[in-house]
């Protein structure tokens, strides 16, 4: 087995964890996987991966090796792809990451008439609320809320996010809300991912929160401020349809912190594969051109 092909083994056995899954992934024999894992070592004169009856685990060495062989193989795809044109018909499996909330809501529904329109590319989409290091983990898009780290990755800006405090109209028909005092009146309902501590900030105004309701997910708590049951905080591309349905209003809105920016981000220069590239056109397109979100993400910010 050649060594490109080994490393193409290497990391398939390291993201599968298993040598049957790799094989499987390759669509080669597992034997053959397991050959080429030997060679690779012996050639390397140390030891990938700790073995046992149960498992497949990089070793410290080994998960160093994993990223520059990452950066290998993406670098002579991205040759391969400058050489042949497939900037206009792209290949491969592409590995994309938003927040939870976002990714669902607003990213998934785009995927599908994507993947019709570029036959020959295929999509693994990471919807999660944890940081993903994109080199690490193999991603080739992210999209990200907040302010961006200095790096060498491009970023496409699609407009902001804004904080916003609802409840349903019969709610605050039964108790107004006019200035920050008076939610101290109010049935708060917390979603702890976006509320840490049990206080909300408004502007020098400080609320010091003592919860009727506290979920562990922003669905949760969106889902009892439409019930009527009381007022949440949230981010404003996690309540969009609604807040445009009128299910919520949103309250305090000109003590509102300031909206923090939402950017498409991908590797720069000859790192940047067609599909990946691509993928963000497509979808910078579509989420501008949706009518909820041209509202809520602040597009006239731009």
């Amino acid at each position: 087995m050649d060594r490109l092909k080994q490393l193409e083994v290497f990391v398939a056995v390291a993201e599968a964890e298993s040598f049957i899954g790799a094989a499987r992934q390759l669509g080669v024999s597992g034997p053959s996987v397991t050959r080429g894992i030997h060679q690779l070592e012996e050639h390397l004169g140390v030891k990938l991966f700790a073995r046992t009856t149960r498992s497949v685990r990089l070793t410290e060495v080994g998960t160093q090796y994993l990223t520059d062989c990452r950066g290998v193989l993406e670098r002579l795809r991205a040759a391969d792809e400058a050489v042949t044109g497939t900037y206009g018909s792209p290949v491969g499996t592409l590995r994309i990451t938003a927040p939870l909330e976002f990714g669902y809501r607003h990213v998934a529904p785009l995927l599908p008439a994507f993947l019709e329109a570029y036959p020959r590319v295929d999509v693994e989409a990471v919807f999660t609320d944890r940081p993903v290091d994109m080199v690490e983990e193999g991603v080739e898009v992210a999209l990200r809320i907040g302010k961006l780290p200095d790096s060498s990755q491009v970023a496409r800006r699609l407009g902001y996010v804004r904080t916003v405090l609802c409840a349903s109209p019969s709610y605050v028909a039964s108790r107004p809300i006019e200035t920050p005092s008076d939610l101290a009146q109010a049935d708060v309902i917390v979603a702890r991912a976006l509320t840490p501590t049990s206080e909300w900030r408004f502007g020098e105004h400080v609320v010091r929160l003592r919860p009727r309701l506290v979920s562990n997910t922003v669905a949760g708590a969106v889902a009892a401020a439409r019930a009527g049951w009381g007022i949440t905080r949230v981010l404003s591309y996690q309540v969009c349809s609604e807040l445009i349905e009128g299910e919520l209003v949103v309250l305090l809105e000109d003590l509102e912190p300031p909206p923090v920016p939402v950017h498409l981000v991908y590797a720069g220069g000859r790192a940047a594969s067609a599909r990946a590239r691509l993928l963000v056109d497509f979808l910078s397109e579509r989420i501008r051109a949706k009518g909820d979100l041209s509202v809520l993400l602040g597009m006239e910010q731009q």
